[in-house]
């Protein structure tokens, strides 16, 4: 009886040792994976899910996430506008819940429609646009073009379309100054 007892005692030892490995080895992996974890790859996960975003100088815009790329996500908002936001101006967002899709994932081609190219698509369709900028301020009119790190805006009222006598100036904007692209 004695001996029985001794090894059910080292047994139950040895299976609380297994299950604290197991656990520690769960937690672990849990941390790696979520430092492998980018803001896009949180985002991707939400797309078609009602979003809160904070933007620095133009407040916090509230809508359905519709797109995401590499370095931007396309949020329609409530009036039928869409708004482009390089993911480098975002404070921060809510209503994102604990999924993530998986690092990566994106596929080459979806991983090379950075912000640029978002912006060269407004500008190809010679779409009006308001643009947010960092220090508070907004700039309306059509993107002529899209360099590596700037654009060119032609300012003009969004309500006109593009035209010769409309523009006033046209201003060459650094990406980095952008903090929402608002169509329309």
């Amino acid at each position: 009886m004695r001996w029985v007892r001794l090894f059910d005692d080292l047994e139950g030892q040895l299976e609380a040792a297994e299950v604290a490995e197991l656990q520690a080895e769960v937690a672990d992996r849990s941390r790696r994976e979520a430092a492998r974890l980018r803001l896009v790859d949180r985002l991707r996960a939400h797309a078609g899910a009602e979003l809160s975003v904070d933007l620095p100088g133009a407040g916090t815009l509230h809508g359905r996430l519709a797109r995401v790329g590499p370095d931007w996500l396309l949020l329609a908002v409530p009036t039928g506008a869409e708004v482009l936001v390089p993911l480098g101006a975002l404070l921060g967002a809510r209503g994102l819940t604990g999924r993530a899709a998986f690092p990566e994932s994106e596929g080459v081609v979806a991983s090379r429609l950075d912000l640029r190219y978002a912006l060269r698509l407004l500008a190809r369709d010679r779409v009006a646009v308001t643009i947010a900028l960092s220090d508070g301020s907004s700039v309306a009119g059509t993107i002529d073009r899209v360099g590596m790190d700037f654009l060119d805006l032609a300012e003009h009222p969004v309500a006109e379309p593009r035209r010769q006598g409309a523009v006033w100036a046209i201003r060459a904007i650094p990406l980095g100054a952008l903090v929402a692209v608002r169509g329309g």
